[in-house]
Formats: structure tokens, C-alpha cells, sequence
């Protein structure tokens, strides 16, 4: 139930959140930490434990105070760019592992002062198989988003928002399927995790991208049970314009993977089988 409002903003109660996130976070890293070091992995599923608790309960607490009327036009103005900077801050995130890619294929050098660099002899990846089919498939993805905004936006059609979130959820999960298959296969033909410049960047990009796939299609689930729910207007659907956001720029960032690692970089590698 709503309340009414007398001025613009929201005025945030106290909350325990931000505390035990910072706890939860810390005792993620240490364990982190501490299971690299090969003591115990414990604390830090401890840790992740806590930190998904907090985001659960976080976030919840952040649709109750939309769906009781505390996000006005102006806090859902300042969402939006909260929104836009935190995805400013990915882009930038990215844009150190192509630098590395770029740099490490057309200027590869030994770890080792004084000794050659020897590219590895690596199985090619055919670009226009698999990795085509994965292009597809987040590009459908993001048609479906597409679809489902453009419903609620425009007509108000509950059951094409509804479909088109399931059919991108889906389309999500099918990708991360596939790009686990494909790990699994190029492991099978003698790639490594890390040990040389051209593996270490190419899983890094590609493996980081796959988690942020993992990360929207839970993003876009959530917004699918919203939706059944009945929490979105074409007035008031911050979240889903987040999650849409999200998921588009999941797709560019897949675009330039593509292109600069399956075709261009994975094409410059001699030696290959």
C-alpha cells in the first residue's frame, strides 16, 4: 500500500545492510585469501554466504520501498544514473582485458627478462561455429528485452512482457550451457587455464563475460517474477530498465569479444592445429 508523499525524495531509515554486507565482504576475501593459501575453504563460503544474503535482503527491501511509493520521479531519476555510472564502471572494467588481449597478441613478450617469447601451439577455434551460434543467441536475447519493454512502455501487454523475459531468461541459460561446453572442449584439446599470455586473456575476457551473462539472466529472472507478479508499470519499472541496460551491454561487450578474439585473435595465433 502506498503512503503519500510531501516532498521528492526518500528519506532512507536506518539499516543494518550496509554493516553486515562490509562483514560479509571482508570475510569473503580473507578466505579468499586464506583458501589460496591452502588452509581452509570455509570461510570464505561463509563469507559469499553472507554477501548474497545481503543482496537479497537488500534489494527486497529496495522493491518495498518502490511498490510503497517512496521512489518518486526524482530518487528514480538518481537510480537511473546510479545505474548508468555503475555500468560506466563494467565498461572501463572490460576495456583492461581487451587492452591486455590487444597488447599481449601483437606485442608478446617473455615473463622471463632476456629469454623469447614462444606463442603455444593451440587448436583453433572455428569462429562461425559455436562461437557464431552463442552471438546469435545473446543477439535474440536482446531482442526479446527488447520486445518486452516495448510492450509494457507501449501497450501495457502484461503477457508480452512476460513472455519476453522467460524467452531471455532461456536464451541466457542456453548461453552459459554452451560456453561451459565449449570451455570443457577446448580444455579437452590441451588449452590451459593461465599458463601463457594468449590462455590467460582469453579465458579471463571470455570467462568474465560468461559470469556477467550468469549475473543478467539472474537479473532478468528476477524481473520475470516481478512481472508475474504484477509490480511493473509503464510508469514505474526501474528495475526492468535496469536489468535491459544490462543485458544490451552484455550483448556489445559479446559483439567486440567476438570479433577481437574469436576471429581476429584466435586467427593470429600460428602453429595451430
Amino acid at each position: 500500500m502506498a503512503h503519500a508523499k510531501n516532498h521528492d525524495y526518500h528519506i532512507l531509515s536506518p539499516s543494518i545492510w550496509p554493516l553486515f554486507g562490509s562483514i560479509g565482504g571482508f570475510v569473503m576475501l580473507f578466505g579468499a585469501v586464506l583458501w589460496m593459501h591452502g588452509v581452509t575453504p570455509w570461510m570464505f563460503w561463509i563469507g559469499l554466504a553472507g554477501v548474497l544474503y545481503t543482496m537479497f535482503g537488500w534489494w527486497a527491501e529496495v522493491v518495498r520501498e518502490s511498490r510503497i511509493g517512496d521512489h518518486t520521479p526524482v530518487v528514480r531519476i538518481g537510480l537511473r544514473y546510479g545505474f548508468i555510472l555503475f555500468i560506466m564502471s563494467e565498461v572501463m572494467f572490460f576495456f583492461a582485458w581487451f587492452w591486455s588481449f590487444f597488447k599481449h597478441a601483437m606485442y608478446p613478450m617473455s615473463e622471463y627478462a632476456g629469454t623469447e617469447y614462444i606463442r603455444p601451439e593451440i587448436y583453433h577455434v572455428d569462429a562461425f561455429h559455436l562461437p557464431l551460434i552463442n552471438t546469435l543467441i545473446l543477439l535474440l536475447s536482446g531482442c526479446a528485452v527488447t520486445w518486452a519493454h516495448h510492450a509494457l512502455v507501449h501497450n501495457n501487454d502484461r503477457k508480452a512482457l512476460i513472455n519476453g523475459l522467460a524467452i531471455a531468461v532461456v536464451l541466457g541459460a542456453l548461453f552459459t550451457v554452451l560456453q561451459g561446453y565449449e570451455y570443457s572442449y577446448l580444455l579437452y584439446q590441451g588449452w590451459e587455464f593461465g599458463g601463457d599470455q594468449f590462455f590467460s586473456n582469453f579465458f579471463m575476457a571470455t570467462g568474465f563475460h560468461g559470469f556477467h551473462v550468469i549475473i543478467g539472466t539472474i537479473f532478468l529472472l528476477v524481473c520475470l517474477i516481478r512481472a508475474l507478479r504484477g509490480h511493473f508499470t509503464p510508469e514505474k519499472h526501474v528495475g526492468f530498465e535496469a536489468a535491459a541496460w544490462y543485458w544490451h551491454f552484455v550483448d556489445v561487450v559479446w559483439l567486440f569479444l567476438f570479433f577481437a578474439v574469436y576471429i581476429w585473435g584466435v586467427g593470429t595465433m600460428p602453429g595451430g592445429h
